[in-house]
């Protein structure tokens, strides 16, 4: 076999083992580092107090308020100084 070829061969094969290799960590990544299902409970700021029955699914902060979403489809507003409550936003049927 020419030296030529013999080098191409060795960087396919070092090209294929590094994608290999690479793929295997993306997906060990995904798995470890995804949360493991829905209705995953969310850690809000200690200052948020949810009324009773209500989980949430996801938080965003805004300047001065910070919003809920919660399994019942609604979207609650929250003052971000105080906790209290601004608004309920009902995005569900």
């Amino acid at each position: 076999m020419p030296p030529n070829l013999r080098f191409l061969k060795l960087l396919v094969t070092v090209l294929t083992a590094t994608m290999i290799g690479g793929l295997v960590i993306v997906i060990l990544l995904l798995v470890t580092r995804l949360p493991g299902g829905s209705g995953a409970i969310v850690a809000l700021p200690e200052r948020i107090i949810l009324p009773s029955g209500v989980k949430p699914l996801a938080f965003t902060v805004g300047p001065g308020w910070i919003a809920v979403v919660t399994d019942a489809s609604d979207i609650l507003i929250f003052d971000a100084t105080t906790g209290a409550q601004r608004q309920v936003l009902h995005v569900g049927e």
